[in-house]
């Protein structure tokens, strides 16, 4: 356990305070939210700074909307100054549990990332035969409020500080609650479903917490399984192996490890297949010799560039605007082998 005496006290120093701040606006100072805040933004953040210390400061309502990416999402957005303040907490206990995380969980992590983890699991899916492939079903809506303080508390003592995480934390309960459909584990009686549960999709704290209420199933995975091939993203997680009847064990013992948690399995698509037959991974389908980009992900994309020359056509989007999007998405299908997809998608948009 940390035990940092002073640790509040840095959270909430101007120092932190302002740092935090430059981070959350980043990409963003041209929201209505973002702007109003940096216009007044030496009283705005001392007046933060004076709740923080005093421990005045309460969380405010989210916006709550909903996304396809490609599947339906509730994204939960605090009000800015919310978002600056949880800035300045993972700006202090993060570090801490960097020391705690495993190698292969690449989710919101610094040098880690989607591409990181694309090349680690192609790596593995050239050494290993099989693999067996697990995503957890209702992942944020489902994260117990009780578990998640405990493992907090396992490694911060400073009761402020983790008084901190506690109201960060509750101010989500409800948020996703009708995206929760109630499971019941061994042991519950009908107090179960009362139990505080879910993170707000969208809070940087939650992004963070999600790999620290995993962090013990990760070292469970590599001390108790000795599973050598594991790469994790968020709640999407997978296991290599050269034989099959290995991965079928191990998927029993994940299945009652994640119970624990009170996290269910997606049991029907949690299978093992060879590796030769390509990994669906992070919208890409990765072959030991060379990775492809879902299909899914080329008709998204030529649906979005359609309606982005559309705008761009009628003046409500600048050609920086439109530049900037399309060059994400080449930057991110070329990780695959996908030229002749990204030029027939381009080549047949012609504009001014």
């Amino acid at each position: 356990m940390e035990k940092h005496p002073n640790f509040y006290s840095q959270i909430s120093g101007f120092e932190n305070i302002y740092l935090a701040y430059r981070k959350a606006r980043r990409g963003k100072r041209q929201h209505e939210s973002v702007a109003a805040f940096e216009f007044d933004q030496e009283r705005e953040l001392l007046r933060l700074r004076d709740e923080l210390q005093t421990q005045t400061w309460k969380p405010g309502k989210y916006h709550s909307f909903y996304i396809h990416d490609p599947k339906k999402r509730l994204i939960s957005a605090a009000p800015f100054r919310d978002r600056v303040a949880h800035h300045a907490l993972v700006n202090l206990i993060e570090p801490v549990w960097e020391r705690q995380f495993i190698e292969d969980s690449y989710a919101n992590r610094v040098g880690k990332g989607t591409h990181a983890a694309l090349d680690r699991a192609q790596g593995l899916a050239r050494r290993y035969r099989y693999f067996l492939q697990c995503d957890v079903e209702q992942f944020f809506p489902a994260i117990d409020h009780a578990l998640l303080r405990d493992e907090i508390a396992r490694h911060i003592a400073d009761e402020n500080t983790l008084r901190m995480c506690e109201l960060i934390i509750k101010s989500g309960q409800g948020v996703l609650n009708e995206e929760y459909v109630l499971r019941w584990f061994a042991g519950d009686d009908l107090t179960a479903a009362l139990r505080p549960r879910g993170l707000p999709i969208g809070n940087l704290t939650s992004q963070f917490w999600a790999n620290v209420y995993l962090n013990p199933f990760d070292h469970f995975v590599l001390r108790d399984l000795k599973c050598e091939g594991y790469v994790r993203y968020v709640d999407d997680f997978i296991l290599f192996a050269d034989d099959k009847k290995i991965l079928h064990q191990w998927r029993k013992a994940i299945i009652e490890r994640l119970a624990a948690l009170r996290l269910t399995l997606h049991q029907a698509r949690a299978q093992v297949f060879p590796t030769k037959t390509g990994l669906p991974f992070l919208g890409f389908r990765l072959y030991p010799t060379h990775r492809r980009l879902k299909r899914r992900n080329g008709v998204n994309f030529q649906r979005r560039f359609k309606s982005l020359l559309r705008q761009f056509a009628k003046g409500d989007l600048t050609f920086d605007q439109l530049n900037a999007s399309v060059r994400g998405w080449v930057a991110h299908a070329s990780h695959g082998d996908t030229y002749g997809l990204r030029r027939s998608i381009l080549s047949q948009q012609v504009f001014a």
